[in-house]
Formats: C-alpha cells, structure tokens, sequence
C-alpha cells in the first residue's frame, strides 16, 4: 500500500503551504511508514507515502525525475 495527497488551488497566486502537504501526508502514514516526497511549487502541491516490500534499501523513487535543461525550460 502508499499513499498519494495533493491539492491545487484555482487561484494561482495563492501558495500551498509546505506544512499542508506534510500534514496530509502524516494523515496517510499507515499506508506507507518507509518513505515520503514532497513537490510544492506555486498553487500545487503533491505528496506522498510509500510502503517498502521489495528493495528496502535502495528503492526510492522520486516524484519527478529531472532531465537536462534546453534552453529555459526543463524538459520532464
């Protein structure tokens, strides 16, 4: 099991507090006690709970993965 918490305001201009997320995500603690990520930009916010069958050791997975930069925009 893991869990997945997010929000996204209509207002752009208003910021979700990294502070929410985590509590959402601590809300969902028994769903996934071996990790947690976090992404907070702007009016979004995305958080998450992973529980560790396989691979205890080395299996973290990051929510997003970075590619290289081309010219201004990152590419995902």
């Amino acid at each position: 099991m893991c869990g997945i918490a997010g929000i996204v305001y209509r207002d752009r201009d208003r910021p979700v507090p990294e502070a929410l997320v985590r509590r959402m995500c601590a809300a969902q603690a028994h769903r996934g006690p071996d990790d947690e990520g976090l992404y907070v930009h702007g009016a979004v916010g995305l958080g998450m709970r992973r529980l560790s069958i396989i691979d205890l050791g080395g299996g973290r997975q990051p929510i997003f993965k970075r590619r290289r930069l081309q010219g201004d925009r990152l590419q995902r």
